[in-house]
């Protein structure tokens, strides 16, 4: 059964969630504190985590990044009273995969939630879930790199990388569209969801950590190309496709 650990300190909320998610069919977990709440998921790790912002103990972002850390590929969607167009920003670039603001439409809060976890989910071009015995793996290589989209594992010379889901999403997308150059526009609608832009550095941050990530030399990229005034590309002659069989 598909789980979901609240991440909450009010007892309130904690009932009030429960009750959404297990009218949903989800399975319920709850710890009212950060350092509670990480122990909670290294145990038994859930399907997506709704975590809230003000924690005893550990603080709500401490305990994102310490999620993302541990295990990139699990959902997290954060619920804060605040609405501060910079504080949603710094969410995302710690590895939220959304943001909901309190106080909020229960039936919303479900449907990104929901949202949450489906995207790591291959579906059919009708939008059903693919069987998962026997997943076929999207891969990339480019230099000494190696990553895997579906068990969202990356390497570098054989040795492990950790990368965010957000990185993950990222560096997707710039593989499906190699040598091509892609505004910040389009980057934040088409891998952050956004429908206004806001005066932000998020594309140009994830970039930096990229390069940092993956680039051979990060101050002289070879790979994540700026292409000033226009927005950025990954590089066409670094992709090779290999997929699994």
């Amino acid at each position: 059964m598909e789980t979901v650990l609240i991440v909450e300190d009010s007892r309130a909320m904690q009932r009030t969630l429960r009750r959404l998610f297990e009218s949903d069919g989800l399975q319920v977990r709850l710890a009212s504190d950060g350092v509670a709440g990480l122990e909670s998921f290294k145990k038994d790790t859930p399907s997506v985590v709704v975590l809230d912002l003000k924690l005893p103990r550990l603080p709500g972002k401490e305990v994102c990044r310490a999620l993302k850390a541990y295990a990139a590929s699990v959902p997290i969607v954060v619920l804060s009273a605040n609405t501060e167009v910079e504080d949603k920003v710094l969410l995302l670039e710690l590895g939220a995969d959304d943001y909901v603001t309190k106080p909020f439409s229960p039936k919303e809060l479900l449907a990104r939630v929901r949202r949450a976890m489906r995207r790591g989910e291959p579906t059919t071009p009708h939008g059903t879930t693919v069987a998962p015995e026997t997943p076929q793996h999207e891969l990339l290589a480019f230099g000494d790199i190696r990553i895997d989209f579906t068990s969202m594992e990356a390497a570098r010379a054989g040795k492990p990388i950790i990368l965010t889901t957000q990185e993950f999403k990222l560096l997707k997308f710039f593989a499906r569209s190699p040598g091509r150059v892609i505004s910040r526009e389009e980057l934040l609608n088409e891998v952050w969801g956004y429908t206004n832009y806001p005066t932000t550095r998020t594309v140009d941050n994830y970039i930096l950590r990229l390069r940092q990530k993956l680039e051979p030399d990060p101050a002289n990229p070879r790979y994540f190309m700026t292409m000033h005034g226009s927005g950025y590309k990954f590089a066409r002659d670094s992709v090779v496709t290999a997929p699994e069989k």
